[in-house]
Order: structure tokens, then C-alpha cells, then sequence
């Protein structure tokens, strides 16, 4: 049987598209995979992540291909993964999750909290950028866009003195590089990060059979569980919030963070449940985050990047 599988042409994207691969064929040795580059928006869009109005710009061509049958499937970086999928698609398999933190990589080695003051750091995130404006008031955030590889070759060439980026990224691409990494207690990841998702047709129950060979239940639980929190508060590029859930025996805790644009105010909620009910864990965990005002946060962001991309 020959599968045809769509991803980005991105090198992490082509990277854990054929670990994907991979582990299918230990599995499934008689089958053939062909792998099927596609460009997305977020691929010929330059601008910081934050400015450009539209979710999904990551998959929704890709996930366009899946949908008219141009693949048979497709591999995702979870994060970049809409919380509400086109209709007739669904998150077919998700495999054992990547470590979910951040790492800070800097030209001299230095730590986020030894780093000099006034140095230049780079992220396309407005949820790493807040966090590190949280935790050094006195460096400048600048924005930082391209493959890993190239983000961390312009440390080498002076453009920044250091970079934000995840650890998983890192460890797809077997990037040997020295770096320090980030506690999720203090620096809190993007829901999803660490996590691939492979997204196939509802209706095609022979390919999501094969594929669920490869899936991985705690991941799935935890993902689920995330996704549910970000959905229910509408959470994005346009608003950062950190999200993670770990599961251990029959429980899961979620532990989330929300901050303001001026990064002053921050609301965390950690709460555990059922592991068997991920999606009612992170209802209840957006419904506290409401109570404590997580609304108005949104709205201030979401006013803040309408401001910066009218200037």
C-alpha cells in the first residue's frame, strides 16, 4: 500500500515528517510512504507571527490537500494545529510527545538571567516574548522569523544575542548546540508544543487505522486537554497564553498562565483531574481563568496588535 503524506518543506517539518515516516514502516514494513512538500502562507509571509490575521497558517493548505485527497495524510507541528479542524478532517494520531520546554541559546553561553542588560533577543512569539520582558525588564525582545538552523546562524552573525525556541525542535533536527533550558514552572510553553499531530480524512477509517499504530495515549489525553482550554478562551498568536498538561497514573493536572501586554499582571490556574476526562479538565480550567479576569487580558492584546499593525 502507498501512502502519500503532506507536510511542509521546512527542515523541521521534513524532519519529523520522516520520523513519522519511520516509525510507520517498523510497523507496517510493507507499506510505502512518498512525501509531498507543500508551501504555506506562514512559509511566504515574513511578517511577525502576531501580525498576520488568519489561524492555521502553518497547515491549512496542507490540511487543503488532505481534504481534496492530493495526500493521504499530513504532519503537523501540533501547536500549529487550529483548535477547531475543516470539516471531515480529524488529529487521526498523535505520537509520544517531545520534552514541551523552551530553551535560551546566546552567543557567550549566558543564561536568561545572567544574559547582559540591553541584549537583543529573538522569538516570533508574543507569549516567549512577554515571559522574557517578565523576567528581564532590561533586554529588547526583537522578532525572529525562519528554520531553526538559520534563527540560530544569525546569533552567530551579531543579529541578536540570543534566541527563544523549543527544545523539541532542537531534538528533531539533532542540532548539537549548547543551550539552557527554560522551567516550565517559570517559563510556561505554547499548548501543544512538543507534539505532532497527523491529521487525516473522518471518513477514511483504513489509513487512521494505520496510523493509530503509532499513537501514544498519554500524549493524546494531555493534547486534548490543552486544545480544550485554548479553544474555550480563544487563545493564539494574538494572545499568548502557556498551557501544559502532564498525566501520571488515572490523573492530569493542567497548569496555565496568561499575562498582560505590559507583562505586570499575570493569572495562572493549575487544577487536576480524571485523565479519561481531558476536555472537561480544561473547560473548568478556562472557566476559572474567566473568573479571574482572563477576558479582559484577550481583549487588551488583541487591541495592542490591531495598534502595532495600524503604526
Amino acid at each position: 500500500m502507498k501512502y502519500v503524506v503532506g507536510a511542509r518543506g521546512s527542515q523541521l517539518s521534513v524532519a519529523q515528517t520522516n520520523w513519522v515516516i519511520s516509525e510507520l514502516t517498523k510497523i507496517h514494513p510493507d507499506s510505502e510512504f512518498e512525501l509531498n512538500k507543500i508551501t504555506t502562507k506562514g512559509d511566504t509571509d515574513s511578517r511577525p507571527l502576531f501580525t498576520i490575521d488568519q489561524k492555521g497558517i502553518f497547515e491549512k493548505e496542507v490540511d487543503r490537500a488532505v481534504a481534496t485527497g492530493d495526500v493521504d495524510f499530513a504532519v503537523h507541528s501540533l501547536k500549529d494545529v487550529p483548535s477547531q479542524l475543516d470539516d471531515g478532517l480529524v488529529i487521526a494520531c498523535i505520537p509520544k510527545r517531545e520534552k514541551v520546554n523552551d530553551v535560551f541559546i546566546s552567543l557567550d553561553n549566558s543564561a536568561l538571567t545572567t544574559i547582559k542588560s540591553g541584549a537583543i533577543i529573538g522569538t516570533s512569539s508574543l507569549r516567549r516574548a512577554v515571559q522574557i520582558s517578565r523576567i528581564r525588564s532590561d533586554v529588547t525582545v526583537k522578532p525572529i522569523r525562519g528554520n531553526v538552523e538559520t534563527r540560530i546562524r544569525k546569533i552567530s552573525d551579531s543579529d541578536y544575542d540570543a534566541i527563544v525556541l523549543a527544545q523539541a525542535g532542537l531534538s528533531r533536527l539533532g542540532i548539537d548546540v549548547q543551550y539552557t533550558p527554560l522551567s516550565t514552572d517559570e517559563f510556561s510553553p505554547s499548548p501543544g508544543q512538543g507534539a505532532i499531530a497527523i491529521v487525516a480524512r473522518e471518513d477514511d477509517s483504513k489509513t487512521i487505522s494505520m496510523l493509530r499504530g503509532i499513537e501514544d495515549a498519554d500524549s493524546r489525553l494531555e493534547i486534548e486537554a490543552e486544545r480544550a482550554l485554548s479553544d474555550f478562551v480563544d487563545s493564539g498568536c494574538r494572545f499568548p497564553l502557556g498551557a501544559y498538561a502532564k498525566s501520571s497514573d488515572s490523573q492530569m493536572t493542567l497548569t496555565v498562565s496568561a499575562f498582560s501586554v505590559d507583562g505586570k499582571k499575570s493569572i495562572q490556574v493549575s487544577k487536576t483531574g480524571k485523565k479519561e476526562n481531558p476536555e472537561s479538565l480544561g473547560k473548568n480550567v478556562g472557566l476559572e481563568l474567566q473568573s479571574k479576569g482572563v477576558n479582559d487580558l484577550a481583549l487588551n492584546w488583541r487591541e495592542k496588535v490591531e495598534e502595532w499593525n495600524r503604526t
